[in-house]
């Protein structure tokens, strides 16, 4: 098992996330021809409920025993680094089986608070079934993610991320499998369909697990399992005490960004309701905002997720041996790392929406745009992570709750007054909840920066400085699309050629940003020349 170092560690955890999220992106295409509309919109309901219970039950503790375990090794308390991952395995499991004893048992009354009274589509029956079926991944998913915690405390990135990869290729095959012997084969209901796609987590989290432990067994010498050592001054009440206390505001943070979704697809549901749409228009709407637009800005969200992986141990480590200006240079590398890479794919793909939507989802004028204007909310999104988890590592956890209540609370309270206002103007109401959730990530961030810059003397300056490279670079890159979409339009739906075309633009688009960006010394300021001449001998065989 092989230590990683901060960017090391990024980019084999970006990577693996971004193969994962690419694998999630991929899915949709044949899932989503297979179920349809109102097969996608259930299979949709049951995923967002499921992602804000699995976060409930997993989402702190797995990135609070990364930290602590991470803290106690630095600190060479190995007694409390072993009981600490003991007792979170113990807490984690009890949360677990509680959190699947209450989803499962109030199903109906969250199928009821989604659809509302809203007829013709999916029923309520329909969306409680598909959410019982995905309950049973709650026993499993929370378990494992204590363990990667465990692996990443370490600063071990690779099994976590192999682990994640296997657990994607099963779901997905699984998903893909039983929704065309349901649908094509044995001719089962749409709900009984969606019920084996979404059953699909529990399989894969078996897996994924099997392959944690089989791994963890052959290496007990290296993580410390057979050896005694001797009880140091820390108590298990300690323990649990600084679990709870790390752990809280990642359950904060990982829920908000969850609800932020759920709030997002039932508000717009609601208010288009009451705008007296139609329920297949409105079931489309939230559903393509709230999981099909992003699911194809995951492969946007993977760098934020795979970057706090590494960042957060990175930044405890340095944090707590009082490496004060360590700190402050990570946060501002990390922060130039989701620009440089998160910029050019936002806006290309907003480019490219029509495209994109059509080879994922067929062609559709409101798809597209929804996915032109949501992916948006992807940058903001990775900048938020950047910053929270950076606030939590430095143990700032008023600040986290206020940054991230404050956004959430706006976003709320935005979504339906935006929707009517766009709708009173004449265009698509549902992209006033798009620009609620904009907003909202802004004022968390704004909030998040400017707490980090006035409690522990953050300088951005070098950050700026990127920022306005990246923007010359983007600009070059927008200009170089918009003359080729000229030159060459195209106005076909076929996939294939959308794909053709795609392909063209991105290596366009891209090598113009690259040529930009090596110019200006963009490249050179993020990624700094030692690590460049690291690459440049592997990829040269070290001559």
């Amino acid at each position: 098992m092989k230590k990683s170092s901060f960017l090391e560690g990024t980019m084999i955890a970006t990577l693996s996330i971004i193969l994962v999220k690419f694998l999630g992106m991929l899915y949709v295409i044949p899932f989503y021809a297979t179920v349809g509309v109102l097969g996608s919109a259930l299979y949709a309901y049951a995923y967002n409920i499921y992602i804000i219970f699995l976060d409930i039950s997993s989402a702190g503790l797995p990135t609070a025993i990364s930290k602590i375990i991470n803290e106690y090794n630095t600190l060479g308390k190995m007694d409390a680094k072993m009981r600490a991952y003991s007792i979170g395995k113990k807490l984690i499991s009890l949360v677990s089986i509680s959190v699947f004893i209450i989803l499962f048992i109030f199903a109906k009354q969250i199928a009821i608070l989604i659809i509302g009274n809203i007829t013709g589509g999916n029923t309520i029956d329909d969306v409680a079934f598909v959410i019982r079926c995905v309950s049973f991944a709650i026993l499993v998913i929370p378990y494992m993610s204590v363990t990667k915690g465990f692996l990443q405390g370490h600063k071990i990135i690779n099994v976590s991320s192999i682990s994640q990869i296997i657990e994607q290729v099963v779901r997905i095959s699984m998903i893909l499998i039983g929704s065309y012997l349901g649908v094509k084969v044995l001719h089962l209901s749409m709900r009984n369909t969606i019920g084996i796609a979404v059953f699909s987590a529990f399989v894969a989290g078996i897996s994924a697990i099997c392959y944690i432990f089989a791994v963890m067994h052959k290496n007990k010498e290296v993580l410390g399992f057979n050896k005694e050592y001797k009880k140091d001054d820390v108590t298990n009440k300690e323990i649990i005490k600084k679990i709870f206390s790390y752990a809280i505001p990642f359950i904060i943070i990982d829920i908000a960004v969850s609800i932020y979704n759920f709030v997002d697809m039932v508000l717009i549901m609601h208010t288009l309701n009451y705008l007296k749409l139609d329920a297949t228009t409105i079931e489309f709407s939230a559903t393509a905002i709230s999981t099909w637009s992003a699911k194809i800005g995951m492969i946007v969200n993977s760098v934020a997720m795979g970057m706090s992986v590494s960042l957060i141990p990175t930044i405890v480590s340095a944090y707590t041996l009082k490496k004060y200006r360590e700190v402050n240079d990570k946060l501002n590398q990390a922060l130039q790392l989701i620009l440089i890479s998160s910029v050019p794919m936002v806006v290309g793909i907003a480019l490219l929406s029509e495209q994109i939507w059509t080879v994922f989802y067929g062609y559709n004028l409101n798809g597209s745009i929804i996915l032109a204007c949501h992916i948006f909310t992807s940058l903001f999104f990775n900048v938020y992570v950047v910053t929270s988890s950076t606030l939590q590592s430095l143990n700032k956890f008023k600040a986290v709750y206020i940054s991230t209540l404050t956004g959430f609370i706006a976003n709320a309270l935005l979504d339906v007054p935006l929707m009517i206002l766009f709708n009173l103007l004449g265009l698509r109401p549902y992209l006033g909840a798009i620009l609620a959730t904009c907003i909202g990530y802004s004022l968390s961030v704004f909030i998040a920066l400017k707490i980090l810059k006035k409690n522990n003397d953050i300088s951005y300056k070098s950050t700026y400085k990127v920022a306005f490279k990246i923007l010359l670079s983007t600009l070059a890159m927008i200009i170089s699309v918009l003359l080729v979409k000229i030159i060459l339009p195209l106005n076909t739906h076929n996939k294939l050629m959308c794909i053709l075309y795609i392909c063209l633009i991105t290596l366009i688009g891209a090598i113009v940003y690259c040529f930009i960006g090596v110019k200006t010394g963009l490249i050179k300021d993020v990624f700094k020349e030692d690590y460049l001449n690291k690459v440049k001998k592997k990829l040269t065989l070290k001559r």
